[in-house]
């Protein structure tokens, strides 16, 4: 699945995953290929992907929105 890390200013990371955890308000989340539909607000934490070259990339965001949608994962972060 694809996922896209973006920021006001920047792209942050683009590419494809096979997993993505995630800050979410009410406790941290993954993301697995053919998740279901979700928007979800994001905190301040890590969001964690592991690229298809299997490595583990660690972002700190300070909360944002994140969309979910026909596998392709959209971070809004902050």
């Amino acid at each position: 699945m694809k996922i896209e890390i973006v920021t006001p200013d920047t792209t942050i990371y683009e590419g494809d995953v096979s997993l993505a955890q995630l800050p979410g308000l009410d406790g941290s989340f993954e993301i697995l290929n053919n998740h279901a539909p979700m928007i979800a607000a994001l905190k301040k934490g890590k969001v964690k992907v592991i690229d298809a070259k299997k490595e583990t990339l660690v972002f700190e965001v300070n909360g944002g929105i994140v969309e979910v949608l026909k596998n392709r994962i959209l971070v809004l972060a902050e």
